[in-house]
């Protein structure tokens, strides 16, 4: 049944659209399938995401058309339709009448994904307006936050040097807190990897104690204040909610010092909420872990990184992963600072539309994902500014001296970007810098060329 007619007017404009303050804007890739007209298409798909079916139905009012999502734009050479949505058909809550991204995924991503008559459909871009961007939690903390326990400038306070405990699974509580403390000599901050929780051989209780333990010694030792991010992550709000309790109550007067990271895209919008209203004072670390099913390139369906990170940051994630943008193993590639300054500035270009955030905080970026000392300052000079959280494991951990030069190296990168000097000069007066040189030769043959003759190893 063709519903263009009720379910599309390409007459309407963007501008008057955006405008007009009542409508969230979804542009998608959208291929029919072999016979089926692309118009028709797009507005069976509006249909589905709104007040229609496939069908003519007997329920049908005046007020119900009032609603309808409209597909106001295709191209069907780009594969590009773009629809729509009445702001009053999502969902609000009955306790204080906020927006949830649950219901946003519902219409947007929804049923149409299976439809019948679409081959595929992706949401590459949308745009929330005003009035609706207000009823969305936002941010609590970012990375300022993190900057003001570690004692720095509020702004442009730099690089966070982090990691992640490697291996990420099979580390008893001793092994895991004493790999901790090690870092801590030279880093700021440590996560949990989005796996860990209560196994079996590594409790949360007892390894949540010993982590306690070694930041109280790593502070004492080095005089300077460490961050830990611990995963609360469960099906049951209620467990969430007795992690984030017994973790802050265990770590006492460093309460302060700890994140708490979320795994939002396999846990849910539920579970990013549980931790941001329950615990807005923690910065809420949201782990991608899974997204990739989605948001790959090779994925024809769902939706893209960018969309991705705007949800998070609606959902009041406090710093997301971002990938590394085609300088670590994942994949990626530079123009993806584009996702990092959607999460970052007040106001953003999409690849379709112009995000006013206005005035919502920002969310911070997580870099990992094959990172060390030798990637770093080609990365930051793509993405212009390094205020981003940054987690090596093996990056750390793989240094040929260990831990503690492994995350000493990550911070003389960093400096030395900073500064403006030549990787391998810095290096000439900074051992750890040095040693990442020798511990990731495949990397400083590629970056560096002629490395090993500047700093006179054979």
């Amino acid at each position: 049944m063709d519903q263009s007619k009720r379910y599309a007017n390409l007459g309407l404009k963007e501008a008057a659209l955006i405008e007009g303050g009542t409508h969230v804007l979804c542009a998608y890739r959208m291929k029919p399938k072999s016979g089926h007209a692309y118009l028709a298409t797009a507005a069976h798909f509006a249909a589905e995401s709104s007040t229609g079916t496939n069908v003519e139905v007997c329920t049908t009012d005046d007020f119900t058309r009032g609603v309808d999502a409209l597909v106001y734009e295709i191209d069907e050479q780009r594969e590009l339709m773009k629809i729509a949505y009445p702001v009053d058909l999502f969902d609000r809550n009955i306790i204080d009448g906020r927006a949830m991204i649950a219901s946003f995924l519902t219409l947007t991503i929804g049923n149409n994904q299976g439809m019948s008559d679409v081959e595929y459909a992706k949401m590459v871009d949308f745009y929330v307006p005003p009035k609706f961007l207000q009823l969305f939690d936002g941010p609590a903390t970012n990375i300022a936050e993190m900057w003001r326990a570690l004692g720095r400038p509020q702004t442009d306070g730099g690089m966070v040097v982090g990691t992640i405990i490697k291996p990420k699974l099979g580390l008893r509580p001793q092994p895991f807190a004493d790999a901790c403390y090690q870092f801590w000599l030279g880093g700021d901050f440590i996560k949990n990897d989005e796996p860990q929780g209560n196994q079996v051989f590594a409790p949360l209780k007892e390894t949540i104690r010993l982590v306690a333990d070694a930041m109280k010694r790593a502070q004492d030792e080095t005089g300077q204040a460490k961050l830990f991010s611990a995963n609360i992550t469960a099906d049951d709000p209620a467990e969430m909610l007795a992690r984030g309790h017994y973790i802050l109550e265990t770590f006492a007067e460093n309460a302060s010092h700890v994140a708490f990271l979320v795994d939002g895209y396999v846990a849910g919008p539920t579970a990013v909420t549980t931790c941001r209203r329950n615990f807005p004072a923690q910065f809420l670390h949201y782990h991608r872990a899974g997204h990739g099913a989605v948001t790959s390139n090779q994925s024809k369906r769902g939706y893209t990184v960018l969309v991705h990170m705007k949800m998070a940051r609606l959902l009041g994630a406090s710093g997301i992963h971002t990938g590394t943008m085609g300088y670590g193993k994942m994949e990626g590639d530079p123009t993806e600072k584009m996702v990092a300054y959607m999460l970052e500035r007040d106001v953003a270009e999409g690849p379709y539309y112009t995000q006013d955030w206005c005035g919502m905080k920002s969310c911070t970026p997580i870099i990992s994902g094959g990172m060390n000392a030798l990637r770093l300052p080609g990365f930051f000079t793509n993405l212009g500014h390094s205020n981003v959280i940054q987690t090596s494991g093996g990056g750390a951990f793989g240094h040929k001296d260990g831990a503690v030069a492994g995350a000493m190296s990550l911070r003389q990168a960093h400096q030395a970007w900073i500064e403006g000097v030549d990787l391998v000069d810095y290096a000439k007066s900074h051992p750890e810098l040095k040693g990442a040189f020798e511990s990731f030769a495949a990397d400083a043959d590629r970056i560096y060329p002629g490395w090993r003759e500047k700093l006179r190893i054979g």
